[in-house]
């Protein structure tokens, strides 16, 4: 993830501060909402790391081919990782 978790939990902060004092949403528990937003924001934000992961695992399983072929692999890479990319919907 390119941020840190603690830079996430301060943007949550700062998210749900802005909601509530723009009356765009109401809570009795803001502290609960901070902790919500954030593990929400740290979901999305590790989408690409988990992509990564799911990448390398897929070219470790095809490595001898590639290597049969000249395959370049961080050409692979990112062909793989548009890919997944596409299939998970996600946007990087």
């Amino acid at each position: 993830m390119i941020f840190s978790k603690d830079y996430v939990g301060y943007l949550a902060r700062q998210t749900v501060k802005q909601l509530i004092a723009q009356k765009m949403i109401q809570t009795e528990k803001p502290a609960r909402l901070d902790e919500r937003v954030a593990a929400a924001m740290v979901d999305e934000l590790s989408l690409e790391d988990r992509i990564n992961d799911e990448v390398r695992v897929i070219l470790e399983a095809f490595q001898e081919d590639m290597r049969k072929t000249g395959a370049s692999y961080p050409e692979m890479f990112k062909k793989v990782k548009n890919e997944l990319a596409r299939k998970y919907k996600a946007v990087l």
